[in-house]
């Protein structure tokens, strides 16, 4: 449970403290996750998409309809982007996170959408998900990039999304040890000083099995090294080092410009994914 999201000491205090000493702290992720994000030639990709926290490998969330799933597809020659939208192919599932089990989703999304070398922005908005222990909800409008063939596309492009992550590196070409730049936007403008959580995805998740599994790749010294704290700049300009190979999450917190929703407080924040390599 992400503790910088608490304004105040609840009347759940206790509940909260116990699930604290059964998974480290950690912060809600929307994740959006493939294999690989860089593809040497069009194919069929499966993907699945859960409301989880990252580095702890739960609890996982329920996760409710998403109201859309697109991708954005183009090449650098290209003039204009392609949209494709990927509701249907979206199929209900059950997650099984580290002691604890709950809805998410899957899809395939045919190599006839990603037949093209160039870049895919996938992005999702999903449907507000109601934190009852911080009576308040969550909305998190969510990145990944793909590359087919090497060939650069609309990586860095803004896509017009309420809260968003704009990429100043690659999100799908990061050896270990770099960094990654990117920007906190609000409906296209920089936020200054947003506050940023970060995580490694340090249960590897199984795609088939419908699973993370059960043993962390790292063990952190401390709580505070599972979820990662930085504030952006005055220009809404941050940075991150890419220490270990595999998934990395980075999640702007309350950058959305809608404030509530059914009545109480609604976080909406920008996620995006960054895949990191090792150099052999």
């Amino acid at each position: 449970m992400s503790m910088s999201r608490f304004s105040r000491f609840s009347t759940h205090g206790l509940f909260v403290l116990m699930l604290a000493i059964s998974f480290p702290v950690s912060a809600h992720f929307q994740m959006l996750y493939v294999e690989e994000s860089a593809l040497e030639r069009g194919a069929a990709v499966s993907m699945g998409l859960v409301f989880t926290h990252p580095f702890a490998g739960g609890p996982t969330m329920v996760m409710g309809e998403p109201r859309s799933f697109r991708v954005v597809s183009q090449r650098g020659d290209e003039a204009r982007p392609v949209l494709t939208d990927l509701k249907k192919y979206l199929q209900p599932i059950e997650w099984q996170g580290v002691g604890t089990r709950a809805a998410a989703y899957q899809a395939v999304i045919p190599r006839e959408v990603m037949r093209s070398q160039g870049d895919y922005v996938f992005i999702l908005e999903p449907e507000p998900y109601l934190e009852k222990e911080e009576d308040k909800y969550i909305q998190q409008f969510t990145k990944l990039v793909m590359n087919v063939g090497g060939v650069p596309g609309n990586w860095a492009e803004p896509q017009g999304l309420p809260a968003e992550i704009q990429p100043l590196n690659k999100p799908y070409a990061n050896w270990v040890g770099g960094v990654f730049r990117g920007i906190v936007l609000s409906k296209g403008k920089h936020v200054p000083f947003a506050e940023i959580e970060i995580e490694y995805v340090n249960h590897a998740p199984d795609l088939a099995g419908k699973s993370f599994a059960v043993n962390g790749a790292v063990t952190a010294p401390h709580p505070a090294y599972g979820n990662m704290s930085i504030k952006a700049d005055a220009n809404g300009t941050f940075a991150l080092g890419l220490s270990r190979a595999g998934w990395w999450g980075v999640c702007a917190l309350h950058v959305g410009p809608v404030t509530k929703h059914m009545g109480k407080p609604l976080s909406q924040d920008a996620v995006l994914w960054i895949q990191a390599k090792d150099m052999h």
